[in-house]
């Protein structure tokens, strides 16, 4: 199956909370998309690997993604060598997505930076034809996304363009909300955490609302990109209300 959209994350749920609204957006758009996890995050204060899984799957049906797949590394621990960009390389190779989302390339986790490097060296490494990997034993072919686009997490990291998530941000937040461990849940023991407070959620959205301000609309998220964007015609353009 080829994917017009792939997003990387390296724990589950990073996707939900920093761009599922553009993977909803796509979707309704026809497009096809998907996830891959790195880690089961399975060292987060409260919750397992096993339920961080279940959690996962619920999601997954919430944002309607044609793939989502867990690439197991060690949570915390995973290195950038060649083993887990070969890995990479081989689900961007499968899937060929034209576009790449992946983690912020800072933030307050030290994962996510990791993760964002580990992957974007991987969508350059992929296109090298000299570089071999197999799917069930065949050759694979050579494959470089055309964009790799950084989602903005925790920390404020200036974004390079904006995408409208208006029409879908209650789907958004129910996909964050179906990870009940994680995020703040009266029904729910555990620890408490930097995000499993109450107001999380809610500075997340708010987040979303100004950044949406600032393009004329209600939300938006925000992204990061090292390669200049170019449009086919202005139609493409937000027409902010006067």
């Amino acid at each position: 199956m080829k994917l017009d959209v792939l997003a990387f994350a390296a724990h589950p749920d990073d996707v939900e909370l920093n761009c599922s609204g553009t993977l909803l957006v796509e979707k309704k758009n026809g497009k096809k998309t998907g996830i891959i996890d790195l880690t089961c995050g399975e060292l987060g204060s409260r919750g397992t690997a096993e339920s961080r899984k279940e959690e996962a799957a619920a999601s997954t049906e919430i944002l309607k993604l044609d793939v989502r797949e867990n690439l197991n590394m060690p949570d915390a621990f995973f290195e950038h060598n060649k083993e887990n960009v070969i890995k990479i390389i081989e689900k961007i190779r499968q899937y060929q997505p034209d576009i790449i989302f992946c983690n912020a390339p800072e933030d307050r986790h030290p994962d996510h930076g990791k993760g964002a490097k580990l992957v974007e060296d991987a969508c350059f490494l992929s296109g090298l034809i000299k570089i071999e990997t197999t799917l069930n034993g065949a050759p694979q072919t050579a494959w470089r996304p055309k964009y790799v686009f950084n989602y903005i997490q925790d920390r404020h990291l200036e974004p390079d363009f904006l995408i409208d998530i208006s029409n879908v941000i209650d789907e958004k937040l129910a996909s964050i909300q179906a990870y009940k461990t994680q995020f703040f849940n009266p029904n729910i023991q555990g620890p408490e955490t930097y995000i499993s407070k109450p107001t999380f959620l809610e500075n997340l959205i708010n987040n979303n609302r100004l950044l949406g301000k600032r393009i004329g609309v209600q939300f938006a998220e925000g992204f990061i990109s090292t390669k200049k964007i170019g449009f086919r015609n202005l139609d493409a353009l937000i027409k902010e209300n006067t």
